[in-house]
């Protein structure tokens, strides 16, 4: 994935600011790693946060250094690739919103800002700001679809769904993978991103067909990728950008639960029974 876009950087004005970057550089995932010091001018506020970057990355280039390698490609919010500490934040300090979203606007001149990867064994650096995610996919690979045949297309309202579970599947689904749950989360525990995978598809009706092997496959391959324990502090949804919410692993882990004993729980709906 390219990691410069060679963007020119916009005419200096009375409001752009000086910022102290202190970022961690990391050549392979064999190099020990350490955090370096950039002084960065003529940043406009109007700037996101990756256009900043790819500024960086001009002056080093310019000057025979190696640039920062960080991934990204839509920049719209919803790829999940652009997945970032920031201060010590995943993502930066606005709620609700990506790396790539976020804007320079947000810090102020002569700010110093910090700038790591995503912390987590299961989550190995691979260069710079740049991490193996491979393990979401793995998990994915696990049951994060519907394999059913589900025949011709048919019209949308010929099979009845109830409005609070369709609602609930569609704010599930609006989990992007970036992994900032497990960023953010004290034992780097991937509870949210699977239970937001489990949860939109069994809300449905196509998806229930699968639900039980679904969710014993998806959660046993967490748990041997190396992710930790979930502990509820709820710092996960704190730190998403698509505000999931931490029912979907009460959810999951009733799926689980059920699923584990043959059986499947009463209802369907997350937090429609206690």
């Amino acid at each position: 994935m390219d990691h410069f876009h060679g963007q020119e950087a916009a005419p200096k004005t009375n409001h752009d600011m000086k910022l102290h970057l202190k970022i961690w550089r990391q050549s392979s995932p064999q190099d020990k790693g350490r955090m370096v010091d950039y002084e960065l001018g003529g940043v406009s506020p109007d700037m996101s946060f990756l256009e900043m970057l790819d500024i960086l990355n001009q002056n080093l280039i310019k000057s025979g250094e190696d640039p920062v390698s960080f991934d990204h490609d839509c920049r719209e919010g919803i790829c999940g690739s652009c997945g970032m500490m920031v201060n010590g934040e995943a993502h930066g300090p606005e709620k609700m919103t990506t790396a790539c979203q976020l804007h320079m606007r947000k810090f102020k001149d002569g700010d110093t800002v910090y700038i790591e990867p995503w912390r987590a064994k299961a989550f190995p650096v691979l260069k710079d700001l740049v991490v193996d995610r491979t393990a979401f996919d793995r998990i994915i690979a696990k049951g994060g679809y519907v394999s059913i045949n589900t025949g011709n297309p048919v019209d949308a309202n010929s099979i009845p769904v109830a409005k609070v579970d369709s609602d609930l599947a569609f704010d599930a689904a609006a989990c992007i993978g970036c992994g900032a749950c497990v960023a953010s989360c004290k034992n780097a525990s991937a509870m949210l991103f699977v239970s937001a995978k489990v949860s939109h598809l069994d809300l449905l009706p196509q998806g229930k067909v699968e639900s039980d092997g679904r969710v014993l496959s998806m959660v046993r391959q967490m748990q041997s990728e190396g992710f930790g324990n979930c502990s509820m502090t709820e710092a996960c949804e704190a730190a998403c950008p698509k505000g999931i919410s931490i029912d979907n692993i009460t959810r999951m882990n009733r799926l689980f639960t059920a699923a584990s004993l043959g059986e499947r729980p009463a209802k369907s709906g997350v937090g429609g029974d206690g």
